[in-house]
């Protein structure tokens, strides 16, 4: 732990910060700027951040990559699964319209349901790279 103290430090300080504005940019995105893309990005850019100063088995402590796998397919399914809420409701694929008895209420939890699917994908996807990459030529995978 005293090997590269202070980066040790300013990462601990930064990395909440970081998730915090991740999950900002993730549920204003429908009013602004911003979406699940964008937070999915940022939201593993702090655990990568995290696994390059602790080190590869402390990050996948953190997030196991079972959990990881899991999370993909758990976004993937929610944005699909809105799709066909459309069409089970009488519309077509991703017609948000049709989720509530108020088109514009149905849209913005449309928007937000898919953005957080795709953020959610997009940063588990973005984590597995970064497992992949920094794992790369070790005999303990």
């Amino acid at each position: 732990m005293r090997h590269h103290l202070v980066l040790r430090v300013v990462a601990k300080l930064l990395i909440p910060f970081i998730l915090v504005f991740a999950l900002y940019v993730q549920f204003h995105g429908d009013y602004g700027p911003g979406g699940g893309f964008q937070a999915g990005v940022i939201f593993a850019a702090g655990f990568i951040l995290y696994g390059l100063i602790f080190g590869l088995d402390q990050v996948k402590k953190v997030a196991p990559p079972v959990l990881i796998e899991i999370l993909i397919a758990a976004g993937l399914l929610l944005y699909a699964a809105v799709g066909v809420a459309g069409i089970l409701l009488g519309s077509t694929y991703l017609d948000y319209d049709v989720l509530r008895q108020d088109p514009v209420a149905g849209q913005h939890l449309g928007i937000l349901l898919i953005e957080f699917g795709v953020g959610t994908t997009v940063a588990a996807v973005m984590i597995t790279i970064f497992y992949n990459f920094a794992g790369r030529g070790r005999e303990d995978r």
